[in-house]
């Protein structure tokens, strides 16, 4: 071989080099479609954009106009809204009670009764022992729930009770609240017979 051809090939251990080129554009197309139809895709298929969850309302403002401002609905609303936080976890949110944990409060004697001396007691002092709830014996023990409720609450809360699941019985205001947390001497818990015997 002569020293020419030397001088012109390659040797065969020599190092490859990097050289710039383009991305095809077809890439960056497609990319972009496929992020395009995901989005369509999350926003049919979540609720996130959903005109169900969103809708009718636009804003906060716009809720708050429908809230009841005062009178009996708003007494109902803030009741509820106290005894799912106060008492819904034992008596139910639908009122049924919880066996062997809490008595009915749908349609209970003691929901239901013409005065609401014997029922305002029953929060405001708690309940130790047996106790009989619409013919069924029940051996619990309550606390004082209400005990810490401002007068006007525990009224929408006793309220409440009185006017849901079926119970129709007249309104408790916080006065008739306040009556009864003045007359209480002993702030000891009630036991059942003690509630039994209580005038309503």
């Amino acid at each position: 071989m002569s020293d020419e051809n030397k001088s012109c090939s390659t040797p065969s251990n020599a190092e490859p080099t990097a050289t710039r080129s383009t991305v095809p554009m077809w890439i960056f197309a497609v990319t972009l479609v496929l992020i395009y139809l995901g989005a369509v895709f999350f926003d049919h298929h979540s609720g996130w954009f959903s005109a169900k969850v969103y809708a009718p309302y636009g804003s906060v403002d716009e809720v708050d106009l429908y809230q009841p401002k005062s009178g009996a609905a708003a007494q109902l609303a803030r009741g509820k809204q106290v005894y799912e936080q106060v008492c819904g976890l034992c008596h139910g949110t639908d009122g049924a009670g919880k066996p062997g944990q809490a008595p009915p409060l749908a349609g209970s004697e003691f929901v239901i009764a013409k005065g609401v001396s014997r029922l305002a007691h029953i929060p405001l002092l708690g309940v130790t022992g047996g106790i009989k709830v619409e013919g069924k014996d029940w051996n619990m023990s309550m606390a004082a729930m209400g005990a810490a409720l401002s007068d006007s609450d525990l009224a929408s809360v006793l309220t409440y009770i009185r006017s849901s699941w079926g119970n129709k019985a007249e309104a408790v205001t916080a006065d008739d609240v306040k009556g009864v947390r003045a007359s209480i001497k002993n702030p000891s818990p009630m036991n059942g017979p003690d509630v039994m015997k209580m005038p309503e």
